[in-house]
């Protein structure tokens, strides 16, 4: 079963498996979010938009349609 990264829990680690193939994706490759990659989330506004995650020691925020572009397991 597959799971985008809007939809993880806070501070659950989770590892990216996919990226859609979208006018984003290039913006999300920028970002450091590629395959294999460590990310997780830890910090949701009020309203669950947008989402702060970390990854490599860097913490970058995304709104929630970008995050549903990524494909993500347990890590």
């Amino acid at each position: 079963m597959s799971q985008t990264l809007d939809s993880i829990s806070l501070h659950q680690l989770v590892e990216i498996s996919a990226i859609a193939s979208s006018a984003i994706a290039p913006k999300l490759s920028e970002m450091g979010l590629t395959k294999g990659q460590k990310i997780k989330a830890i910090f949701k506004a009020p309203f669950g938009d947008p989402i702060a995650y970390e990854i490599n020691g860097n913490i970058i925020s995304m709104r929630k349609e970008e995050a549903m572009q990524v494909e993500v397991q347990m890590a």
